[in-house]
């Protein structure tokens, strides 16, 4: 395969946990990325339960964390051979392999944050050099450290009026795109997280997909605006980020025990709130920081999800829609992010945004491993 120097590798596994996202681009440049292959890979039941139970403090969990990190470059190194086996590449075609790694711990309060991941052992296994550890510099400078694609956004979505992009993952995060202004972005709150673990719990899927089982409930409206209210996070102003360190189930456990209303006797009700929730904080995060945008485009997981489209159409009053409407499926997205941030890296080029993240200057992101 020829495209010396321009073949790169993401990789995505975000809060939602609910798999590995892949892509092998083609990252010319001065032209749109082209995504080459693509693959997916959900985790090991038993490796997802290890990763959830990582996000609290536990027994040994030093130990654990170092295995769970090896079994998830083990997962990482499949995929990446899925990728190289369809487009018919070899390792020495690509330049880099971007891995983002499990967040566990995200306190940029506390000058930390945490990524599960094993770069060596994944150079080790896929014979490619890897670019990681995205977020830990940005924090070093005093920032955030996520979120971590408003630059990609802004290279791939801009045009010549503002607009939002928004990623619904496990949690919620918008960019603010501009003509000649550097791009905004920040977390505005929890996107599938809750839903997730709700519709878990009650009905032992992993998601509700489509928003079907919401959909069987009704919203109540009080319950609502109590999630909004007993949550201070929501009105704090930017730079801000956020992850399951604070949108957790015992987040919603609490908020449905102290409920004044008295605790929702039917499950899908809550789930057709905890939908509105999500709606809504973003609807508003849009009001006060982008009411001039004309449009919000729309990626990841929760792209999928039509019952929730629907409510962010109602509450954002703009068109809606996924990004597969200008070019890029929703569901490459954040995968293609990181093969991008690690062709900035391998170029030496400053992805970090203080206008994002709140760091006290650009930097470059992430740490190198050689194949």
């Amino acid at each position: 395969m020829s495209r010396s120097g321009r073949l790169y590798i993401g990789i995505m596994s975000g809060t939602s946990m609910d798999g590995v996202d892949t892509v092998l681009a083609d990252l010319e440049p001065g032209r749109p990325p082209e995504v080459l292959a693509e693959a997916s890979l959900p985790l090991p039941a038993a490796l997802r339960a290890e990763l959830l139970a990582l996000n609290s403090s536990g027994d040994n969990e030093l130990d654990r964390a170092a295995r769970a990190a090896r079994d998830l470059a083990g997962v990482y190194a499949q995929a990446v051979a899925g990728l190289l086996y369809r487009s018919e590449a070899g390792p020495e075609n690509i330049v880099a392999i971007g891995a983002h790694g499990q967040t566990v711990r995200h306190r940029p309060d506390l000058g930390y944050t945490v990524q599960l991941n094993a770069p060596a052992l994944l150079a080790e296994l896929t014979g490619i050099a890897v670019v990681a550890d995205f977020r830990s510099r940005d924090v070093a400078a005093g920032g955030q450290g996520a979120p971590l694609v408003p630059a990609f956004h802004d290279a791939v979505f801009a045009n010549g009026h503002a607009r939002v992009v928004l990623n619904l993952g496990g949690i919620a995060n918008v960019t603010v795109l501009r003509p000649g202004h550097e791009p905004a972005g920040f977390d505005t709150g929890p996107a599938n997280v809750l839903l997730d673990l709700w519709c878990e719990r009650h009905t032992g899927r992993g998601y509700d997909e489509g928003g079907q089982w919401a959909a069987q409930g009704r919203l109540m409206p009080q319950l609502l605006e109590y999630l909004i209210d007993s949550e201070a996070w929501f009105a704090l102003p930017p730079p801000k980020s956020t992850g399951r360190d604070l949108f957790n189930a015992q987040w919603l456990q609490q908020r449905l025990d102290d409920y004044p209303g008295g605790r929702p006797q039917d499950p899908t009700d809550v789930q057709a709130t905890l939908q509105m929730l999500t709606a809504r904080t973003v609807a508003q995060a849009v009001a006060a920081h982008a009411p001039d945008a004309q449009d919000v485009l729309v990626c990841g997981g929760g792209a999928r999800n039509d019952g929730l489209m629907r409510d962010l159409a109602h509450c954002l009053q703009r068109p809606v829609w996924p990004t597969d409407r200008h070019g890029v499926p929703a569901r490459h997205v954040e995968a293609l992010a990181f093969a991008w941030l690690a062709r900035a890296h391998v170029h030496g080029v400053p992805a970090g945004l203080p206008a994002v993240t709140g760091a006290r200057g650009r930097r470059v992101l992430g740490a190198y491993y050689p194949a």
